[in-house]
């Protein structure tokens, strides 16, 4: 048996979500619950499904999301891959401790 709590880490990886996010930030995630447009996520996207991103959420397609980073020049999203499916909703990145310099 597989336990799945609710909220669990992650950390970013590359500059896909900059200057949102940072590569090294790590964030709490929680598992479930409602999608709004423009939330960031953790996802997988069904091409890719070994993938584990976090993109901020463009729009509802297919039965999935259509994922973006907030950095234009890196189009590793939706862009490439299509449309993913999302795991949780980013909480609060805990990794630099926020106030801090990065």
């Amino acid at each position: 048996m597989r336990l799945r709590l609710p909220m669990f880490a992650v950390s970013v990886r590359g500059p896909s979500m900059a200057p949102t996010l940072r590569s090294g930030d790590a964030l709490v995630v929680h598992r479930g619950g409602r999608v709004r447009v423009g939330d960031i996520v953790v996802g997988r996207f069904r091409s890719r499904p070994d993938l584990l991103v976090v993109k901020r959420a463009v729009r509802e397609q297919d039965g999935g999301w259509w994922l973006r980073g907030d950095n234009d020049y890196v189009t590793d999203d939706s862009r490439a891959y299509g449309v993913a499916d999302v795991i949780g909703r980013v909480r609060w990145r805990y990794w630099p401790r926020p106030g801090r310099p990065r």
